[in-house]
Parts: structure tokens; sequence; C-alpha cells
């Protein structure tokens, strides 16, 4: 269901919008683009826009990524307000969020490895389901564990990561929508979540107090975002963030979700191919002008930037 929204009346606030990349590795074209469009978005709707570092992953996450990050923003022409929340400063919180969770029976430890996990799978067959990314199910292994069995466990040492008992979950909160917005228009569409489709996902790793997808819908309510803007090969996971939202009680924000740039081969960019990167294209010589050019050749969302002076 469409539904015309006018930018003025989206909501009560200003809107707010944030860039949010993980500094575990350099940008890309892929980035360039969600940065430009986050900007655009904010601009044509008088808000305010963030930058965020998701840097949850200590094994990967490095000072000299974060500084390529600001360099490439600069380069961009991408402002941003100060200070930059940075994630890894803030566990505790995160940590309040899933104990909220916990204390209602909607998580359970995971003592699994990869090899156990994998083993099970294979064990059902090759009809096993996979969720929206490609991965098998998690099949539920530790979930019928008794709490003398988990308790025994944590006393040995073993540290576990923690799920999210799906089933429990949607049953608690019903049926879920989401609203996804035009660009252009700002209008509304009524989207139709399907958390399950992704099983008992990972709320606490072994290595880190959170995850990817629990940080980012605390961080989004806490600095009051309303709409945002990213790459296409996050849509599904919306359905886990809305979720987790409606579990909390936090504000939902509005969602667009932008095409994604692929490389000469036709896959998607990755940062941990470095032929992708940004900073060895302007190496290279590669201006914004010429990026901009090359989204708009590729008819690449080009509604929003100003051909003229180059910039979104």
């Amino acid at each position: 269901m469409n539904t015309p929204h006018p930018a003025s009346a989206l909501t009560a606030k200003q809107a707010v919008l944030r860039f949010a990349p993980s500094p575990n590795g350099p940008l890309h074209r892929g980035h360039a683009l969600s940065a430009w469009l986050n900007q655009a978005c904010a601009q044509r709707l008088g808000g305010r826009q963030l930058l965020r570092i998701e840097d949850i992953d200590p094994a990967r996450s490095r000072p000299e990524h974060i500084a390529a990050i600001e360099d490439t923003l600069a380069w961009l022409g991408v402002e941003y307000e100060r200070p930059v929340r940075r994630q890894s400063q803030h566990m505790v919180v995160y940590r309040e969020a899933f104990e909220r969770l916990k204390a209602r029976g909607l998580v359970y430890p995971c003592f699994c490895t990869r090899g156990e996990i994998e083993k099970a799978v294979e064990a059902h067959g090759p009809d096993w389901p996979r969720d929206p990314d490609g991965s098998p199910i998690y099949p539920r292994l530790c979930h019928a564990l008794s709490d003398d069995d988990i308790n025994a466990r944590l006393a040995g040492g073993e540290q576990p990561q923690w799920r999210l008992d799906m089933a429990k979950a949607v049953a608690f909160v019903g049926p879920l929508t989401w609203q996804s917005f035009d660009p252009a228009t700002f209008e509304l569409t009524s989207r139709k979540a399907d958390p399950s489709r992704w099983g008992d996902v990972v709320l606490v790793r072994k290595d880190t107090p959170t995850s990817y997808h629990l940080s980012v819908i605390v961080d989004d309510a806490i600095q009051g975002v309303t709409h945002i803007v990213r790459g296409m090969d996050l849509e599904a996971s919306t359905d886990i963030h809305v979720l987790l939202q409606a579990l909390l009680g936090l504000p939902q924000p509005l969602y667009w979700h932008h095409g994604l740039i692929t490389g000469p081969d036709g896959k998607k960019l990755a940062k941990s191919r470095s032929s992708d990167s940004l900073a060895m294209e302007r190496e290279n010589g590669l201006t914004c002008e010429r990026l901009l050019h090359d989204f708009q050749s590729a008819g690449i969302e080009s509604g929003l930037t100003d051909a003229e002076n180059g910039e979104p």
C-alpha cells in the first residue's frame, strides 16, 4: 500500500540520517554512493547528517581505517555532525538492551562451534533451509539445554554466543510491517516483515558483547535516526531490526534500500579486494566529478544529484 507523505510531515522531529561504515577495510564506490545519498536525502528533508563508526569487531577494526573513512568523506564533500559516535565506546548500552531481552526469556546461550553446526546441517540433507544471505538456518542444537547444563558449561569457562529465540520473539510481538520511502516523492510503502526466515540470529557474539543487529537498532534510537538509507544487500535485515525495535519498544525509522554497484565481474564490490577501493581509484586519478558522472551514466539514483556542480 502506497501512502503520499510530504517531506514536511514525515515526522514531528527534524529528520536525522546517518552513514554508518565499519572500519574493517577500505571504502569502495558502494560506500561513496550510500554516503552521497544519505547527504542528499538529509538536505532535501532539511535534516541532519550523522557519521557513526560501527567498530564492534575488535579483530578487524583499525584506527587507520577510521582515518581513511574521514578522509574519503572529506574528498567526497560529505559533511556530518560531530562528535562522531563510535560503537566500541558504548558496549554497556548494548549489554543493557540484551539484558532486557534475556530477562523476558527471549534469548538463549549457544555453545556450538562452527564445525558442530555444519555437521548438524549436513545431517539434515541438502534441503535444509537457508537465510536470505544464503547461510544455513541454525538447527537450534542448544535451544533445549537445561538450566543445569547451561550453568555447568558456564562454570567450566565455556563462552557462549547468545541467540534470539525467533519463534518466541515473533509470537510475542505478532505481525510486523515496516515503511519504505521513495527518495524522489517521499511516498511511503508498507512492507511485511518476515524475521522468521533468519532463524535464531546471534545477538551477542563470543568475542564481543553485542552484534550488528543489536547495536545498530539501539544506536538508531539513541541518535534519533528517522530515515535509514543503505544498500539493497541489507534490505532483508530490516525484518530483524523491526522485530528488535518492537521487542525493546524503540521507534521504527523509515527505510530506503538503494541499488548496489557491481564490479567488472558483475559481483558486489568488497572491501577484501583492494582493486575495488576508492583509495586506489583516487591514486589512479579518479575525481569526485568523474565518480558522480559514472553513477549517473549507469542510471544510479540520478534524481538526487545535481549534475552541474558534481555534488549531491
